[in-house]
């Protein structure tokens, strides 16, 4: 006798000791290491919601970027050689229940890539309950109006959505410039945060 097939969202879902306190630090390439990364290091917080503005918490969003020089890290980036040692590159945030998440980082460096130059960005994706899959989305910054306009990527939404892939200015703790990113995952489309397909 076959029994149906369970209908969860997107999974596998981890317990929260599967992610470390320095896991949203993409400042810090492992445990106990004595390196600074290069650049301007920032911080990227907001807050996930979903329609109503009704906050998502326990969501996953997962972040990679390039690191101040735009290198990655990877064995496809022909600069891997330049990248920088101290820097990790990727990190993990968990929402809290205001649904909630920060990533302490460095402000990218724009780079070339195959189709064309790439602003300085973030890549996010967001995973967790009410998604059948991950919802992968671009932060891209004030202040690169320039970049923005020859982005290939960025260029490809529509130019009433672009605003809502620019990060806010929010001031500044600790001597750290805040930038401010809400993602709204559901509801009107002049609402919703512009995503991407893998």
């Amino acid at each position: 006798m076959s029994l149906p097939s369970s209908e969860h969202t997107i999974g596998p879902f981890f317990p929260r000791t599967f992610f470390r306190a320095q896991d949203n630090d993409l400042t810090v390439v492992a445990d106990g290491a004595t390196g600074t990364a290069t650049g301007e290091v920032i911080i990227l917080r907001g807050q996930v919601r979903r329609e109503d503005a009704v906050p998502c918490l326990n969501m996953i969003l997962e972040a990679w970027q390039a690191d101040a020089g735009g290198h990655f890290d990877h064995p496809l980036d022909p600069g891997r050689d330049k990248a920088d040692p101290n820097f990790l590159g990727w990190g993990r945030a968990w929402t809290d229940a205001e649904g909630r998440y920060e990533f302490r980082t460095v402000m990218p460096g724009a780079y070339q890539d195959e189709a064309g130059p790439r602003a300085p960005h973030i890549n996010i994706a967001i995973m967790g309950a009410g998604l059948m899959r991950r919802a992968q989305t671009t932060v891209f910054f004030p202040d690169h109006e320039a970049a923005h306009a020859a982005d290939p990527v960025l260029t490809l939404v529509p130019p009433a959505l672009r605003p809502k892939l620019v990060a806010v200015a929010d001031g500044t703790e600790d001597g750290l410039r805040i930038f401010r990113f809400d993602i709204r995952l559901r509801g009107p489309a002049a609402e919703e945060t512009p995503f991407f397909e893998d």
